[in-house]
């Protein structure tokens, strides 16, 4: 049996031991940095598929020459001891490698550094289906249909973001199928929305992040995504397929400003305030769902008997993990 420690594992391990261990993990992120002597270090992300943490690879150790090299979303294999600062899991590093993607098949590994949801990819695509068939106007479907139709591929492998949430394989994918979820249990309460615009705006919204990310294991932002941001990408891509459906001008108009805006706040990212009944529910709806996302995520790769989880970045707080008490 292998002695390879996931991440849950790890974070499992007495916070008072300093355990050592060994492991196969996703290069998530490295940032370089500067410590107060001057010397440049390492700040890294590794994980798979039960979650994450960070290390620190000072500038004058050999992890820090084997990772410094390194692109983000490689695999690496790693030694250390389990360690703790400021109450964040954190651990000593004291060797590092990358290796290919066949060694870590071969040690048993490939499979567990891949994160995906509980519900199977063919699951999420049949209810993703469904809601195209729900649309009644014929342009309206068609617009959308044209978009999944030539992105089906890659919609059904992206995640939603690069860490804030649904941040894994078929993410995007989960995404849309709990707003198209949410969107359709919502619509009776409120008859003022326009049902085929509110799903062909959910199932568009974030159609611009399969440009904006790329990368097999771990996502990073593209060049176009950089320079142009999902939200504009998603227009230019709805637009085009709008015009070679027919859809009519305002129909256009409002399913382009439910992409440029279902950011919610301009600091957000947003192009334009949302101004259109559909295009404030959608956005709702997505910061609902962005937001249950990362509180479902957190629960599922809680480690038992732990009460809260770290500070999530994306809700400036720390989650209650332990289930109400309802005697």
């Amino acid at each position: 049996m292998s002695d390879y420690k996931s991440v849950q594992e790890l974070k499992s391990i007495d916070p008072g031991m300093a355990a050592p261990f060994r492991g196969i993990y996703i290069l998530k992120r490295k940032e370089t940095r500067t410590a107060k002597n001057g010397n440049p270090f390492l700040k890294v992300e590794l994980g798979d598929a039960g979650g994450s943490f960070s290390a620190n690879a000072f500038g004058d150790s050999a992890v820090f020459e084997a990772l410094d090299p390194a692109a983000e979303g490689c695999i690496v294999r790693i030694s250390g001891k389990t360690d703790y600062y400021n109450d964040m899991f954190s651990p000593k590093l004291s060797a590092a490698e990358v290796i290919e993607a066949t060694e870590a098949e071969a040690e048993g590994m490939l499979g567990a550094l891949v994160e995906v949801p509980p519900e199977s990819e063919e699951e999420l695509w049949d209810h993703l289906v469904e809601g195209i068939a729900a649309i009644e106007h014929p342009q309206l479907k068609e617009t959308v249909q044209r978009v999944i139709d030539d992105t089906e591929t890659a919609f059904r492998t992206a995640p939603a973001a690069i860490s804030m949430h649904h941040a894994y394989r078929h993410g995007l994918l989960e995404h849309t199928v709990h707003m198209l979820r949410a969107c359709r249990a919502l619509l009776p309460l409120y008859p003022q929305v326009d049902a085929d615009l509110a799903i062909a705006g959910i199932i568009l919204h974030d159609i611009g992040k399969l440009e904006e990310y790329e990368g097999d294991f771990s996502a990073k932002t593209s060049r176009i995504g950089t320079l142009h941001g999902h939200v504009v990408l998603g227009f230019r891509t709805a637009r085009k397929a709008a015009l070679q459906s027919h859809l009519n001008t305002d129909l256009t108009e409002r399913l382009e400003h439910i992409i440029l805006s279902h950011q919610g706040e301009k600091e957000w990212g947003a192009a334009a305030m949302a101004a259109t009944p559909e295009a404030v529910f959608v956005s709702m709806v997505d910061n609902l769902d962005a937001k249950m996302g990362m509180v479902q995520r957190v629960l599922r790769n809680a480690n038992e008997g732990d009460e809260f989880s770290e500070r999530l970045m994306g809700l400036q707080t720390r989650v209650l993990l332990t289930p109400p008490d309802k005697s």
